[in-house]
Parts: structure tokens; C-alpha cells; sequence
């Protein structure tokens, strides 16, 4: 966060506050042996320990920096990169587990509490879990909790079209499939019979919208589908021969496994790929090769 002071003005340190579990920029006030202070506004000078500041650091400079709470619940800066900010849903691993609760590694020296009241079944040691991190307005702690149901928003009328590109957190396997939450904001399902890929609990990749159903069900996919779909694989392939000499040793008939390891499509789409090629002229195929025209 980056205040716009306008220089003939005094600055009322108490005009802005900090966002807590989250990126700020700003202006360091003063240099100490330990380390450097920012301004934090309403929340006063926030330290910002020697180990992480940036070399040349000075009074005067803004610094982007990532606040957080330190084991005596101060605001403390850092250059850490989190695995996850408020607002956010992340896969986190259990570093440990006390009589309250379990905290989790999350990428900054101190780990994110989870207590059990906010647990869906008691957390091992070792293992990882689906949470949402906030901040408990009662306590004014960074927390997570791993009932994020209440956290999922329900998806706008034509918010997303069929085709359009998201961004996939993947939850949890299902006998439909897997689970998955998109852009950070909403529920998604991938039925199994659109999975050409191995998937983890915790894996972020890029996806496509399927289609929104009336309930507002989202269903989404690993690839395009439809026009878009074939005209991506087309140029892929395109691409592919033109850096192979021309040729490609898979054709109409090739197995579905030797396409996909290869590039990573379904047979389906490997199909109207090369079809839409053919149609313009760019390719010969067989049933165990592809060949491109020479002109």
C-alpha cells in the first residue's frame, strides 16, 4: 500500500493502516542496529529485522514488504515470500501440533495457527491440508481455517464464459473427479474423463471453463474445448513439424497414450488438430504419421 502525500501537506502518520498478512509498500523512518523502521501509520513504527533488509536500505526509501504478526503478536516486516496472504486458499503443510491447536508452514518465519475449532478433522503432523487464511476480528491474529465452505463465494451470472482461461487450485478427489478452487474465489469440479494428466491435492495450474450450470456449478477442463481448442493444437502441431523436419511419426490411428506423452492432448484433440491442418492444405497424414506440404 502506497500513500500519495501531497508535499505541501504535513503527514498524518494515522491516515492509513497497514493490511495485515499482506504486501505493503512502505517509507522506512529509521535505521537501528537491528534492523530498519517503516512507517505503519496507525500502527505505529514496524520493524523490520537486519536479516531481511534490503542491501543499500535507507531512511526515505519505500520498501514493498509483507506484514505479519512475530511470536509476541507485534507487526513485523519482511521480504519473505509467503505461500499464501489473507484472502488467500493454500495447500499448507503441519510443522507441528499443541494442546491448541496445529500450526502450519506457510513461508515466513512463523508459522500460521490453525486451532482445532477450525479444523474439519484433527490435523497429523506431516501432513497437508486445504485452509484459508484471515484474520480473526476478535484476536486480531492471522489464522487458518481448514472450513473453507463458508469462504467460497457463489459465482456470478455470466461471470466466466465457456473457454475462458483460470487459475486452479486443486482440493480434493471425488468419485466425479477432482475438486478444485478457481481464481481463489469460487468452486469447480474436473470430471475424471477430462483428466489427461496426473493431479495432486494442492497442485496450481492453468484450466478453461467447461460450462456454468443453472445451479452455479462450475465445470471446468485442462484444455480448451471447441474452436479454440483446435486452432491452439493446430499451431502447437504447426510449430512441432516445422522444428522436426516436417514430420511427425504419430498419425490418425496412433494409441491415445503415445499422443499424450507426447503432447500432452487427448486423442480427440490431437484429431481435429491435424484435421483443421489438413483442411488448409498444410499437412498429408497417414495412419502412423503427419507430414507437412512442401510448397
Amino acid at each position: 500500500m502506497e500513500d500519495k502525500i501531497d508535499e505541501n501537506e504535513e503527514f498524518d502518520n494515522e491516515s492509513f493502516e497497514i493490511k495485515l498478512g499482506d504486501y505493503n509498500t512502505l517509507s522506512v523512518v529509521k535505521e537501528v542496529d537491528f534492523g530498519l523502521y517503516l512507517d505503519g501509520g496507525r500502527d505505529g513504527e514496524i520493524l523490520m529485522p537486519k536479516k531481511y533488509v534490503p542491501e543499500g536500505a535507507k531512511p526515505g526509501d519505500k520498501l514493498k514488504v509483507f506484514i505479519y504478526l512475530d511470536s509476541e503478536e507485534r507487526p513485523v516486516a519482511t521480504t519473505e515470500t509467503p505461500l499464501a496472504k489473507v484472502g488467500d486458499f493454500a495447500w499448507l503443510k503441519v510443522s507441528w501440533v499443541n494442546q491448541f491447536g496445529a500450526f502450519l508452514n506457510w513461508g515466513v518465519e512463523k508459522d500460521m495457527f490453525c486451532p482445532f475449532r477450525e479444523m474439519k478433522m484433527r490435523m497429523q503432523m506431516g501432513q497437508s491440508y486445504l485452509v484459508y487464511i484471515h484474520v480473526d476480528l476478535e484476536s486480531y491474529r492471522l489464522v487458518a481455517t481448514a472450513k473453507i465452505d463458508r469462504y467460497i463465494e457463489p459465482v456470478p451470472p455470466e461471470k466466466y464464459l465457456p473457454g475462458d482461461e483460470v487459475q486452479l487450485l486443486v482440493w480434493q478427489k471425488t468419485d466425479l473427479g477432482f475438486k478444485v478452487i478457481i481464481d481463489n474465489l469460487y468452486q469447480g469440479l474436473i470430471y475424471e474423463d477430462q483428466i489427461f494428466q496426473v493431479l495432486h491435492s494442492g497442485d496450481r495450474l492453468s484450466g478453461f471453463i467447461d460450462q456454468v450450470r443453472p445451479d452455479g456449478k462450475i465445470d471446468v477442463c485442462l484444455q480448451q474445448t471447441g474452436k479454440a481448442e483446435r486452432l491452439s493444437f493446430a499451431k502447437e502441431l504447426l510449430q512441432y513439424l516445422q522444428e522436426n523436419d516436417g514430420y511427425c511419426d504419430l498419425g490418425d490411428k496412433s494409441a491415445a497414450d503415445d499422443v499424450y506423452e507426447r503432447f500432452h492432448v487427448s486423442k480427440k484433440v490431437f484429431k481435429k488438430g491435424i484435421g483443421e491442418l489438413y483442411k488448409k492444405g498444410q499437412i498429408t497424414v497417414s495412419s502412423t504419421s503427419v507430414r507437412l506440404v512442401d510448397k
